[in-house]
């Protein structure tokens, strides 16, 4: 379909930046003509914890091209934490060489400020440490007793778990791990900014715009009207870009030291140390239910860690208090305060990690019910949210579910594990139901109209970012649609901050967000328009804007939630279907089919949608077959350091993936009925390949990787 012909959402038109990004003429934030550039390398500790007694930084600074070594001695003053382990989530502000302390193997101790990217790198390498070295808490049991609950938060219960597992008829209690895994988008964290007379401009690789000025602002004790950040493009962030992380800071430190715009690049391999990473998770199930599969109990328990000076929480329990309907129902959340970098979201954040747990629980339940693990889903459905007892705004898991078993042909998977094969392949098909909350925040847009040769052509603005999901493409729509003018009459600004304020990409809003907000600010022009011209019916923009003998028009919308929204509780659902093929000597799998079926309201553009849903189910494969971060025992650094061994699934690790949209009409999520997909697609696909695999192997795996060896070991 051709995309400068189309109008309105709901088309799967091109995408409109497309043609950008394949020249090369897309600008990302390393990529920008800035006169007098010089660059920034940063420095990183080589122990996981103790403090720095010396260093020497004589022989780099003598070094050609180098302009300034900063390290805690000589680094500028920031804004500091109120107390030791800081809640991550409240924080607005990175400090960052602002002590001799290491807590961490890789934490920036200095970094290097030169007129070439090599000459910065060499010098950084040049700088010597000596260090008082401490052991590390690094041992992720040795470090259990340690465990604290996080907030009062934390925890949830309603019922009575005890006596529920106690009037159950069946009761099942297993543990499961999830590990390390890190973000790696294909964009590397890349930062090029100045400091001049108090002001500061950086292009940033960024989701949040506005987080990221009001970091810059709070950390270095400034206004946050003398800061701009810019990040027009953005190379994929998966939560990773989500908060400015310290690069952010040292750039700007660095740039205010020297009076030169810096730019910093974080390495490939320092994207492991200094990007954040999703965290190690160790998670108790414990569920009972009657004969005919009724649910009577359900508890879920998670063990993670934390740094030792910032504090974050992965809640895994988020779809075990809501999924299915159970009275007796508790989740808790215990931190291990140790010496790694701090973790921080990564796509579906909680759900990924939290239904691989969940949903294997159940298929482990179904098993032991015998009972059908679709039937015993859609036996526990509700209608209400048994967590806050409101309403779902809209709720179709098990359309979902039926729609897919009917389509996968789940009537051809083997009732007794292990009993179908091909040739000396193992074949199984694992099912897992998905949940993810589709917030709608408030969001601020605004669209300047021009009339061209009778035609209006439109520019829309908003400090929303586009991070590979089709930001561009999907505004332009909304627009086209509320204008009534072609897409290729509107033009999309994004990513400035100092454009309407919007919450950024992130957490599965920003579609809806960003929509409602393009489409508040097109609703008052026209309304605008109308005034002037004292119009009544419906007529084209055009003709309004000729009526009212104008050229030009600037109108301001701001859609947020109301008070009916705040009624409900607003989640995407969706059902993953797979098959895997078991080799029975080596224990070598592949997934041969997957199916996601989805009920996320109204899909803005289907060609985008099925990008996002089948790059989340690419990254739930990841999660199944390979992504896992190992740290090295003894001196707290991690093994896995590069793509060489962090493996990602690659195409022929991939099966075909088809994914299904249910028809859903949802206004009480929003004016235009939209949720977020991105991280629908992720959630409990993991469990659905895990679940394939006992299918066809009658062994159960409850941590991942799922790796051949422990395929052949159980």
């Amino acid at each position: 379909m051709n995309s400068y012909t189309s109008k309105g959402t709901g088309n799967p038109i091109n995408r409109v930046e497309g043609k950008l990004k394949v020249t090369g003429m897309a600008k990302y934030a390393s990529e920008f003509n800035v006169k007098d550039l010089v660059y920034a390398q940063g420095i990183n500790s080589t122990i996981a914890r103790g403090r720095i007694t010396a260093l020497d930084t004589s022989e780099a600074e003598a070094q050609k091209g180098v302009l300034a070594v900063i390290t805690f001695k000589n680094a500028e003053k920031l804004a500091q934490y109120e107390k030791d382990l800081h809640p991550l989530s409240t924080t607005s502000i990175q400090p960052v060489l602002q002590s001799n302390e290491v807590h961490y193997y890789g934490e920036y101790v200095g970094m290097v400020v030169a007129e070439t990217f090599e000459q910065a790198q060499y010098a950084a390498r040049l700088v010597k440490y000596t260090y008082e070295e401490a052991t590390p808490d690094i041992d992720f049991e040795a470090s259990k007793p340690k465990a604290y609950k996080p907030t009062e938060q934390s925890d949830y219960s309603r019922g009575d778990v005890a006596s529920g597992l106690e009037e159950a008829d069946v009761t099942l209690d297993e543990t499961y791990v999830t590990p390390i895994e890190h973000h790696h988008p294909m964009e590397l964290h890349a930062l090029i900014g100045s400091w001049n007379n108090g002001n500061v401009q950086a292009y940033a690789s960024q989701q949040m715009i506005d987080n990221a000025a009001k970091t810059i602002a709070d950390t270095f004790k400034i206004d946050k009207k003398n800061v701009r950040v810019m990040s027009p493009y953005v190379g994929g962030g998966f939560g990773s870009k989500l908060a400015a992380k310290q690069h952010v800071i040292l750039a700007l430190m660095a740039s205010k030291a020297v009076g030169r715009p810096v730019q910093f690049t974080v390495t490939r391999t320092q994207m492991f140390t200094n990007t954040n990473l999703r965290q190690r998770n160790e998670q108790r199930i414990q569920i009972g239910a009657k004969k005919d599969g009724t649910l009577t109990a359900l508890s879920h328990d998670t063990l993670s860690h934390t740094s030792t000076y910032e504090q974050y929480q992965e809640s895994c329990g988020t779809v075990t208090k809501m999924l299915y309907k159970t009275p007796n129902n508790s989740v808790t959340h215990r931190l291990m305060p140790m010496n790694l970098q701090t973790p921080f979201a990564m796509r579906a954040p909680g759900e990924a990690t939290g239904s691989f747990a969940l949903e294997s629980a159940m298929d482990e339940m179904a098993y032991k019910l015998n009972m059908d693990p679709v039937e015993f889903r859609i036996k526990n459905d509700t209608q209400v949210d048994p967590s806050n007892d409101k309403p779902f705004s809209s709720r179709l898991l098990n359309e979902c579910l039926r729609l897919g078993a009917k389509e996968f042909g789940w009537e051809h998977r083997p009732k007794t594990p292990g009993t179908k094969s091909e040739g000396n392949w193992l074949v199984g098909y694992g099912v897992s139901g998905a949940s993810r909350r589709a917030p709608f925040m408030k969001t601020s847009a605004k669209v300047i109209l021009e009339l061209k040769s009778n035609e209006v052509y439109a520019t829309l603005q908003m400090d929303a970012t586009d991070i590979g999901t089709g930001s561009y493409t999907i505004l332009a729509q909304t627009v086209s649609e509320y204008l009534d003018i072609p897409v290729a009459q509107v033009d999309v600004e994004l990513g400035d901050s100092e454009y309407p304020v919007t919450p950024g990409s992130g957490g599965s809003w920003g579609a809806a967000s960003f929509a409602n907000g393009a489409r508040a600010a097109c609703e008052q022009a026209m309304k605008d328009l109308k005034a002037v011209a004292g119009a009544t019916d419906a007529t084209s923009t055009a003709a309004l804007m000729q009526a009212s003998n104008l050229n030009t028009l600037e109108a301001e919308g701001t859609a947020e939630p109301d008070e009916e929204y705040k009624a409900h509780s607003v989640f995407s659902f969706g059902a993953n279907f797979t098959e895997v093929w078991v080799d029975k000597d080596t224990g070598v799998f592949r997934i041969k089919r997957m199916l996601n079926v989805a009920s996320c309201g109204k899909i803005l553009n289907p060609k985008t949608a099925f990008g996002q849903i089948i790059g989340g189910c690419a990254m739930g494969a990841g999660m199944a077959i390979a992504e896992r971060t190992e740290v090295e025992p003894n001196y707290g650094n991690f093994i896995t350091r590069s793509f060489a061994d962090y493996h990602v699934p690659v195409n022929l690790d991939m099966a075909n993936i088809d994914v299904i949209y249910l028809p859903e009409e949802d206004k009480i999520a929003n004016k235009m009925g939209i949720k977020g997909i991105g991280e629908l697609g992720i959630t409990s696909v993991a469990a659905s390949i895990a679940n394939a695999v006992f299918n066809a192997t009658g062994k159960r795996m409850r941590e991942l990787p799922l790796t051949p060896e422990k395929m052949i070991l159980k």
